[in-house]
């Protein structure tokens, strides 16, 4: 999913707390609120077509070759985006321990609360493992890991190296290696990664239609945009778009000087004829992100603002251009950050104060990242975010982002590109 930032959620959860004790409108007076651009958008959520269990089960079988090459015995995940991917299980993270065990070979199992038992094997059952999958539960008053280790010892797996996903606490961790004293413990990542970075035709078709979502999202707010509108009433504008969309999403906007930090701040501000707006958000379809960055100004930008958006501009055909299999990820990087220098706007980070890039998928940020000092080669069906920036402290920033897939012979944008700051998103 894309990102919200945590003042967005804090947002969002008030206006919630806040509907919970308020009457609700009628429809009539819901649709009557919503500006013409955003009420004519129809949903597309019959275009979404959902993973099936055989594409979980081929990644199974994936991350058990990738076990075996990178000698692990098993993998532990435990929640994260990982869980899905694999299992199909979407599972909050709390402080209880929830777990998917997989073995290089051998049964893979769950550990679980006992009282979450029904929840866990109603999604358990639905996806590759199959209504016989084995739940180890434990009581409040147990100890989880023990459970981990029993399973463990009951698949013969005793000694070697147990893998942990990236994103599993340390507590869970810890106390797996706690309960597995003659096992080591490594990072799945290898696994994981060597899985995930490389998208299937179906993965493709969901993030391009999540960032064909997104900016048409974006459009419509911004031609529901009026001069002296919050940050915070624009960004419910691309919330709003993306609802009728059929699909969760949203922006972050930042507004004059606030747009030379490039993840801008809490601060209050508001839309005014001639100042940089940057957007910055996106959404999910079936849980595959889009990440989409648009700057633009109300009325007539300054010369420099011109030129500044000309060189990020550039710098980002300059990726695109060079990105292509075989080629290491910084040198995507290098392309694009030659051109911000060379443009005045250099050394280095200093202006450009970012990668270019990162790798996309269930997470908005993943494995690869297009970052100097990454050598590890590009491969068609890897995809990017492309969103190299220039920000100008006490002035303004400018960034433009779309989204980026490898492609067999080069690379391509799943969205049409931001041709102005005047127009955003095309025309006259």
């Amino acid at each position: 999913m894309m990102q919200f930032s945590r003042r967005r959620f804090l947002q969002v959860g008030t206006t919630a707390a806040a509907a919970a004790v308020v009457p609700s409108a009628s429809a009539e007076d819901c649709n009557a609120k919503v500006p013409p651009a955003i009420a004519s958008l129809k949903s597309w959520k019959d275009q979404a077509v959902p993973i099936t269990v055989d594409e979980r089960k081929a990644r199974i079988e994936r991350a058990r070759e990738l076990m075996v090459q990178n000698k692990l015995q098993a993998m532990a995940v435990a929640g994260g985006s990982s869980l899905p991917y694999y299992s199909g299980v979407r599972w909050w993270t709390s402080e209880r321990f929830f777990a998917m065990i997989l073995p290089a070979k051998g049964k893979a199992f769950f550990v679980c609360p006992a009282f979450e038992e029904g929840r866990a094997r109603e999604q358990i059952s639905a996806g590759p493992f199959g209504a016989d999958a084995e739940v180890r539960i434990w009581q409040e008053n147990e100890d989880p890991y023990q459970r981990v280790a029993d399973g463990m010892k009951d698949l013969g797996i005793t000694t070697g190296v147990l893998g942990i996903e990236e994103k599993t606490s340390f507590v869970f961790s810890n106390g797996m290696a706690l309960h597995l004293p003659a096992m080591q413990t490594a990072s799945a990542t290898p696994v994981t990664a060597g899985c995930r970075m490389i998208k299937s035709q179906h993965e493709l078709q969901l993030m391009r239609l999540a960032s064909k979502v997104s900016i048409t999202a974006y459009e419509a707010a911004y031609k529901s945009l009026t001069d002296g509108m919050t940050q915070d009433e624009f960004s419910s504008l691309v919330e709003a778009a993306h609802s009728k969309l059929g699909f969760h999403g949203g922006a972050d906007v930042q507004v004059g000087t606030y747009s030379a930090s490039p993840h801008g701040s809490i601060a209050p501000q508001q839309i005014k004829e001639g100042q940089i707006v940057l957007m910055d958000g996106g959404g999910t379809v079936e849980g595959y992100a889009s990440d989409i960055s648009r700057t633009f100004v109300l009325g007539k930008p300054t010369d420099k603002m011109k030129k500044v958006f000309d060189i990020v501009y550039r710098a980002q055909s300059a990726a695109v251009n060079t990105a292509r299999s075989g080629l290491p990820c910084e040198a995507v990087d290098a392309a694009a950050r030659k051109v911000v220098i060379d443009g005045g706007y250099g050394p280095g980070f200093k202006y450009f104060t970012h990668r270019v890039g990162h790798g996309m998928g269930l997470d908005g940020h993943e494995w690869p990242y297009l970052v100097p000092g990454n050598k590890l080669p590009l491969q068609a069906d890897m995809t990017f975010s492309d969103e190299p920036g220039i920000y100008i402290p006490g002035e303004f920033g400018v960034r433009i982002e779309d989204d980026m897939h490898i492609t067999a012979d080069g690379a391509e944008l799943f969205t049409p590109r931001s041709p102005s700051l005047e127009h955003p998103f095309g025309g006259a």
